[in-house]
């Protein structure tokens, strides 16, 4: 036998100071009854009082004190069997890690904010599978399906632009690499989210988020960055300035948001186009989208669990309080003097 609180066994110690309360009170009786000086009335008083049933009630009392503290420690022992079924969606997140995700128009950069919003989506997920996409000149899947989402955050924060030597964005290759990642043998809806900030497009996404679509997979696209646009940081020189990516004749190149495409693939992908706009995060939005996805039965496990035992503790106590008073003081009958005479009580 174990316990679920195991602390609160502590209150065990209340024992002993019951005893010792009951004893002194007992002696307290006693006292009193010698002070009332009249052997014979001392004597016929103490004759019908019933010391076994008070002996048994201080034990009854006692052990029923003993019972509840071991019912509140929760006593577990055996274990049952069940099958647990996992209801919730398949969620696929393509994350941009172009050299243009560094850039400051939105703080701390674009894809630092996107690693914010995807930590906060995991959040507020409930039951649901997520894999993440990265993506530039290329893409890849950083990891799989899963719900050990403590593992992916680590994952997520490893995102890097230097991850891929081949840059660009190529988000058609992104959304099909993300609707290949997905497990077509279970049920419900699934959706892909694709967060970047919609620059060099290569391919055409808009076909592959329809490709989506009539799968029955859901494309979003979340828009990071601002449609005025920052500078691209590149590495810095000797002494630690921030240098900036610049065209031929170097001029300063500034990456823009490109909102109208990845409205065009979110309207292609049945599904919506978000986006983080200066503290107010786009996660709760696509939280509920996600949430609104007919869900399936993603995950059967069979589950042993340990079976509590407090229910046979406090029954025992409550039998032990019952008998505690059905115990009587007093055994036969006693009589007692009045000034009009001997009364009998029974």
């Amino acid at each position: 036998m174990s316990f679920v609180r195991p602390e609160l066994l502590f209150l065990a110690a209340i024992l002993p100071v019951s005893i010792i309360a009951v004893l002194w009170a007992a002696r307290r009786r006693r006292d009193d009854l010698t002070k009332i000086g009249n052997p014979r009335l001392v004597a016929r008083l103490s004759s019908t009082i019933n010391y076994t049933g008070r002996r048994v009630k201080v034990g009854l009392w006692l052990m029923a004190l003993a019972l509840i503290v071991v019912a509140m420690a929760r006593p577990v022992w055996g274990s049952q069997v069940a099958t647990v079924e996992q209801q919730g969606s398949q969620v696929m997140i393509a994350l941009d890690i172009s050299m243009s995700m560094l850039a400051e128009d939105i703080k701390p950069n674009r894809l630092e904010r996107a690693k914010l919003e995807i930590a906060e989506i995991m959040q507020r997920l409930d039951g649901d599978e997520l894999g993440l996409v990265v993506f530039s000149g290329a893409a890849f899947v950083q990891f799989p399906l899963t719900f050990d989402f403590a593992t992916a955050r680590g994952f997520v924060q490893d995102a890097d632009p230097g991850m891929i030597s081949r840059q660009g964005t190529v988000l058609s290759d992104a959304i099909r690499v993300a609707v290949r990642g997905f497990d077509d043998q279970r049920p419900g809806q699934k959706a892909v989210i694709v967060i970047t900030d919609g620059e060099d497009q290569e391919g055409d996404p808009i076909a592959a988020a329809a490709e989506a679509a009539a799968d029955g997979i859901k494309v979003h696209t979340v828009g990071m960055g601002t449609p005025q646009g920052g500078p691209i940081p590149e590495p810095g020189t000797s002494n630690g300035a921030t240098r900036y990516k610049s065209n031929r004749d170097g001029q300063t190149v500034l990456s823009s948001l490109n909102e109208e495409i990845l409205r065009q693939i979110a309207d292609a992908g049945d599904g919506f186009y978000f986006r983080t706009v200066g503290d107010r995060s786009a996660a709760a939005a696509i939280a509920r989208e996600i949430a609104s996805l007919e869900k399936g039965t993603i995950e059967s496990e069979i589950e042993t669990t340990r079976i509590e035992r407090f229910q046979i503790f406090l029954l025992i106590a409550l039998i032990a309080l019952v008998a505690f008073e059905l115990v009587p003081d007093r055994t036969g009958s006693y009589a007692l003097f009045s000034r009009r005479g001997e009364r009998r009580i029974s």
